[in-house]
């Protein structure tokens, strides 16, 4: 907790100028009435413009009550005793001005020492004053029952009034440095959630890293492979090697698109050899959706057809990072509905919810979407995400199947700096894993790999996708994920 609270503001100064103003004013006025009619006034010979002034005077303080809390409480105090010894204190406002005077320097004079002695040398005071008056009234008046019933309601009110103004400065100077930290810990909980979002921004960019190096590595070694068998054919078979440079030459396109792509995405040197998920390993992610609980519907709509791997990790991190969220945000036991669709050159996947699972919606720092937008820009697709009209939560991610460099290279030049230590870094690592299958090659002294089993693999469909797309030629409705159907019990 803060030692002492803030400084005033200057439209907290501007107001207490405003009050001063108007509680003269209004004693003033009061003053006055009370001179004309002759009503709780100590004197009845004192002119109805001594009133006005004693008002102003006791009130003036005030306009610096937060700047030096003290003053007002000491000057206030003095001339109330001055006035009330000449009969010309007006005697209902002023009692307001006293309260807000003694609060005043609880609730805002920071050396919390003086604020203590300032305040028990005015009740000392005040008492004092209060007690001469009672023992001049005994001395000219008999102590009857009334004079006593006076005397008591006077204690009370003064000790009510100066009480309350104690205890209640003491209070808000509490609750002022109790918002104070708050606040303090509001902006660093604020300052906290960017850092982390910085942070996870950055993680997963080194995560894109690591997976770049298996992307890129697939391309050369096919092209490795290739290369030895037209080297090896050339001479004897000029169509065979011609197929082989073909395989060479896409192989060398997509790496330098997908390269690209991922340059573009980075903006920090990243490096590891981590294994990268496919689409062969949405079963193992049903599975664990499943198992925390989840009720999954998974269905692949249209023939399957070959996608590169960048698109196809995106499609995987995609359906992951949706099935987290929907975990997460609608709740275990959600309904979610999960669509790989196949669309000629585009690939979609959609994963949606019916929001039921949990009985208020998580609150998120949006990071997820944000990775996931980028992820999916990286390779030319697009990402919708937000609420369903008739409730729940829509990502659907658009995809083309393959990387056309033409389409990346834009993006390359506007940030021609960005990730060029990661694509140094990443450059090594493929100059290696080249070396590495050159070196096999030659030491294994193999047959000339023509078979077309040595050509670029393309993506394989499972064998759900295969009966998908016999379902689809048969005119009938897509059949449910054989790994989605189940729940947790």
């Amino acid at each position: 907790m803060p030692a002492t609270r803030r400084r005033p503001t200057k439209a907290e100064l501007r107001n207490d100028v405003i009050v001063a103003a108007v509680l003269g004013l209004v004693s003033a006025v009061v003053g006055v009435l009370s001179s004309v009619a002759q009503y709780m006034i100590v004197r009845g010979d004192v002119p109805a413009w001594a009133f006005v002034l004693t008002s102003l005077a006791m009130a003036a303080p005030l306009a610096v009550r937060r700047i030096w809390p003290w003053l007002p409480a000491v000057l206030s105090s003095g001339l109330y005793i001055v006035f009330g010894e000449l009969g010309i204190v007006e005697l209902t406002i002023s009692q307001v001005i006293m309260f807000l005077a003694v609060y005043s320097v609880g609730a805002w004079d920071p050396n919390r020492r003086r604020a203590f002695w300032v305040r028990v040398v005015v009740v000392v005071v005040m008492a004092i004053w209060l007690g001469w008056a009672f023992f001049t009234m005994l001395t000219t008046e008999p102590a009857t029952t009334a004079v006593i019933a006076q005397m008591l309601i006077l204690t009370v009110i003064n000790v009510a009034y100066f009480g309350g103004a104690w205890i209640f400065g003491d209070r808000a100077y509490t609750r002022a440095l109790e918002q104070e930290e708050l606040e303090d810990a509001h902006a660093e909980i604020v300052a906290q959630r960017d850092q982390l979002a910085e942070q996870a921004v950055s993680l997963e960019r080194v995560r894109i890293a690591r997976e770049l190096h298996d992307v890129v590595a697939h391309h050369v070694s096919a092209m490795g492979v290739q290369a030895g068998a037209a080297r090896r054919t050339l001479r004897t078979d000029a169509d065979r090697a011609e197929r082989a440079l073909r395989h060479v030459e896409q192989s060398a396109r997509d790496a330098i698109a997908e390269l690209r792509t991922m340059v573009v995405a980075l903006r920090s040197d990243g490096d590891g050899d981590g294994p990268m998920p496919t689409l062969a390993d949405v079963d193992g992610l049903l599975a664990t959706a499943q198992d925390a609980g989840q009720i999954v519907d998974y269905r692949v709509v249209g023939e399957p057809s070959a996608v590169s791997p960048m698109a196809e990790l995106t499609l995987v991190r995609v359906l992951q990072e949706s099935l987290t969220n929907a975990r997460k945000h609608a709740g275990p036991t959600a309904h979610v509905d999960a669509r790989l669709r196949y669309r000629g050159d585009v690939v979609e996947v959609e994963v949606s919810d019916d929001g039921h699972g949990a009985p208020k919606r998580a609150l998120g720092t949006g990071m997820g979407l944000t990775g996931m937008r980028e992820r999916v820009a990286a390779v030319g697709g697009t990402l919708e995400a937000g609420a369903r009209p008739t409730g729940g939560w829509l990502v659907r991610a658009t995809l083309p199947t393959r990387i056309v460099a033409a389409a990346t290279a834009e993006a390359d030049a506007s940030t021609p700096t960005a990730g060029s230590h990661a694509a140094a870094s990443i450059a090594a690592s493929i100059a290696a894993d080249r070396a590495d299958e050159e070196r096999a090659l030659l030491d294994a002294g193999a047959a000339s790999p023509t078979d077309e089993g040595e050509r670029e693999r393309p993506v394989a469909p499972d064998a759900t996708a295969a009966a998908t797309e016999a379902d689809d030629a048969a005119g009938v409705d897509p059949t449910p994920h054989p790994a989605a159907t189940r729940s947790s019990e």
